[in-house]
């Protein structure tokens, strides 16, 4: 099979669909592998590497699109991206088409392109492996967002994230306690901050409070949500519902009433976001103020740490790329519900995705 992995094109996004390690596993395998020329640059991986793995090296993104059988991404393609893309091919990444402009589905199911989107990937325990380290990742960068968001010369109160003896830490509340919303809590736990995570799962509140104790947990209210942003310094939106928006579960009346120079951290947003008041930012102005509350809607909060992320997404990855170039995409959706979960489009038909709303380009 031909396979194809162009140089990432979204801004700030420095991580590359497959390291070089993961293109000599694909090459023992019998495939031709194309690599853009410096797409792995933003990771630490230069062209010899690739070369060296058994790569091929195209110089442009509009030859490795249009070659490929198998393309492999990191984010979703631009509608660009999406027009060079060979007929009938297979397209994996982290797409996130539930906030895709209808333009660009239509795009996909005319040219009968296999979306494959490993956000959806599940397990047989009903876990979501390979967005689960990316999860865990962004969780892990939460403490330093909040912190740097917090001083005063971000906008925030000049609130000290882990407080001092004598001084009360940050008070921070994680709507979802999912993969993001355990290692938030992990993480910021060990930070210094009062952590609490609210969900409408009880088991998943019962896993929290076991393995973090001190962390606080309450059951997902309207009522619980609005007393505990009421209270919050940080606010943490890490709600996620496989293949659909996330749904909006802080209301800008919410957001009304928290306190002057909070910070919310919208980490839904590569989903349409979870709070009212988001609308998507970047890493080169990663923050607004809406209700006199500063807002972090950056989608993507891994992709600034490239090669970190590149190698934890060959770990997860790496079974399910293999599986689909060596056996074949309609032999897989066949016998792998698995992966057959995670089709957004195939053959011209929608599959897998609820669109509730759009969000353009």
């Amino acid at each position: 099979m031909y396979i194809g992995i162009p140089k990432e094109s979204r801004p700030f996004e420095y991580r590359v669909g497959l390291s070089p390690a993961g293109v000599e596993i694909l090459s023992q395998s019998g495939h031709q592998v194309f690599v853009q020329h410096e797409a792995g640059v933003g990771s630490g991986f230069s062209d010899l590497e690739y070369e060296k793995a058994g790569a091929r090296i195209a110089y442009s993104a509009e030859e490795v699109l249009g070659r490929a059988d198998l393309v492999l991404k990191i984010s979703r393609p631009l509608k660009q991206e999406m027009e060079w893309l060979k007929d009938g091919s297979i397209l994996t990444g982290l797409l996130h088409l539930a906030s895709s402009s209808q333009d660009q589905i239509d795009l996909l199911l005319e040219k009968k392109i296999t979306a494959l989107a490993y956000e959806q990937i599940t397990d047989a325990n009903g876990e979501l492996p390979v967005l689960r380290p990316f999860s865990w990742m962004c969780g892990a960068m939460i403490p330093q967002i909040a912190a740097r968001l917090l001083q005063n010369n971000w906008g925030g109160k000049g609130i000290l994230l882990s407080g001092l003896p004598g001084v009360p830490p940050a008070e921070v509340v994680i709507i979802g306690g999912g993969a993001v919303g355990m290692s938030a809590a992990k993480s910021l736990l060990g930070a210094g901050a009062h952590v609490t995570v609210i969900d409408k799962s009880i088991a998943a509140l019962v896993t929290i409070a076991d393995r973090l104790p001190g962390v606080v947990t309450m059951i997902s209210t309207k009522r619980n949500i609005e007393r505990a942003t009421a209270y919050a310094d940080v606010v943490i939106g890490a709600v996620l519902v496989s293949g659909q928006r996330a749904p909006i579960v802080i209301t800008r009346e919410m957001v009304r009433a928290m306190k002057p120079r909070s910070v919310i951290i919208d980490i839904s947003i590569d989903q349409g976001g979870c709070v009212e008041t988001s609308r998507p930012t970047t890493h080169e102005f990663p923050t607004f103020v809406e209700e006199g509350v500063v807002h972090y809607c950056v989608p993507n909060i891994p992709g600034v740490a490239g090669r970190t992320a590149s190698h934890v997404f060959l770990n997860a990855a790496i079974p399910y790329i293999l599986e689909v170039a060596n056996r074949g995409i309609e032999a897989v959706m066949k016998d792998d519900p698995f992966i057959e979960s995670a089709i957004n489009t195939h053959n011209g038909k929608l599959m897998n995705l609820v669109r509730l709303s759009a969000q353009e380009e």
